[in-house]
């Protein structure tokens, strides 16, 4: 058995802050906490303290249910991309990470799948795959190729879930496109998160989607009606419903910060912080493919050459940290938002997301300003 044991941090979890604390990690898995010096010896022992200095933090691994690369890479292309992509993110404190994949013919997004299920087999930080697309509202495409978006019709949606193997976590629709509903309930009973996203759907459409069995709230503002005074829209249909977990980009481009403290405020515990990230979070500006359209990114700002849409974003996790305290989130909540509740919208929140006995022993050391000391990744989820 192979111990570790990290003290003299700010330990955040389960939205509770506990000073001078100390984690045990045995084989990967949390095994015991505490506080003072109550702590025994291990065979790695950590001061966070002298390794972040004074106002050491300790949280949970970030967990992102919606980037799409980093590093130069896209999760689109393949083996070695992923992993280029996803060492970068994890280097910020994204610990484990759902790949999402932009839309693309049938064809090649069932073969994108069974290669990320194949993935998981050797690398327990990939926690499977988001179908982000091609079941998307034509006028709220963003950066998706319109061409290639389609309706949800069964046999598509069928073998989307059937060559991911049981390891598509979310798929994100619009609605009301024919269809819709029934492949909700159909993607629900697969076992993934059903996510409303690149929607035209008014209040009631997404009334009728959240009890069809969607979840999740997919990157909330974004490509999707705002709020209206007399036609409040899917954002805050899904913020009063305390069954679904609205993602936000914390990048200060997607949401303005005034916006992202509305959204942890309209609904407390259910903000998932996603990056959205593409192929030149953590890269230089310059010219990218996002799936099949061309994009630009001007100084961290990604948009598409055609139309001039942000084409998700350059962020990483422990920046969306920064960001969200400094538009007025408690600590406590952006660090709730960055682990358990995304944890918890795919359905691993048995597992990730928390420091505590029994759990897998993900854990990030932030500085005082929230730059990230340390990153360890625990065993792989059963």
């Amino acid at each position: 058995m192979t111990t570790t044991l990290i003290h003299s941090a700010r330990l955040i979890t389960d939205g509770v802050e506990t000073p001078d604390a100390w984690v045990r990690f045995a084989d990967g898995v949390v095994v015991a906490t505490g506080t003072g010096a109550s702590w025994s010896d291990a065979d790695t022992v950590i001061d966070a303290t002298a390794l972040a200095g004074e106002g050491a933090i300790l949280t949970p691994g970030f967990v992102d249910i919606h980037a799409h690369g980093g590093a130069g890479a896209a999760f689109d292309d393949g083996t070695d991309a992923i992993r280029t992509a996803r060492a970068m993110h994890r280097s910020h404190g994204t610990t484990r990470s759902v790949l999402s994949l932009v839309t693309a013919p049938v064809d090649d997004l069932a073969r994108r799948v069974a290669e990320i299920a194949d993935l998981m087999q050797t690398d327990a930080d990939i926690l499977g795959s988001h179908l982000e697309g091609p079941f998307l509202e034509p006028e709220r495409k963003g950066a998706h190729e319109p061409t290639l978006l389609r309706h949800p019709v069964a046999e598509d949606v069928q073998r989307l879930l059937d060559a991911g193997r049981g390891t598509v976590r979310q798929v994100t629709l619009a609605p009301e496109l024919p269809g819709g509903l029934e492949a909700i309930r159909r993607i629900v009973a697969a076992g993934a998160a059903a996510a409303v996203g690149h929607t035209s759907a008014d209040a009631a459409q997404a009334r009728e989607a959240f009890e069809a069995g969607a979840t999740i709230l997919t990157h909330a503002f974004n490509a999707m009606p705002g709020i209206h005074h007399r036609a409040p829209g899917p954002v805050l249909t899904a913020a009063a419903d305390h069954r679904v977990v609205l993602e936000g980009i914390a990048d200060n481009v997607h949401l303005d910060p005034y916006v992202i403290k509305l959204l942890f405020d309209s609904a407390p515990g259910r903000v998932a912080l996603v990056t959205d990230a593409m192929a030149a979070a953590g890269s230089a500006d310059g010219k990218y493919d996002l799936g099949a359209v061309k994009v630009t990114v001007t100084d961290g700002i990604a948009r598409t050459d055609e139309t001039g849409s942000i084409a998700g974003s350059t962020l990483t996790q422990d920046v969306a940290l920064q960001r969200a305290v400094a538009a007025g989130v408690p600590l406590i909540e952006a660090v709730r938002a960055l682990t358990e509740t995304p944890a918890r919208a795919i359905g691993v929140g048995d597992r990730l997301g928390r420091l505590a006995e029994g759990y897998l022993g993900d854990a990030v050391i932030l500085r005082a300003d929230f730059t990230v000391a340390h990153v360890q990744t625990g065993s792989g989820l059963d």
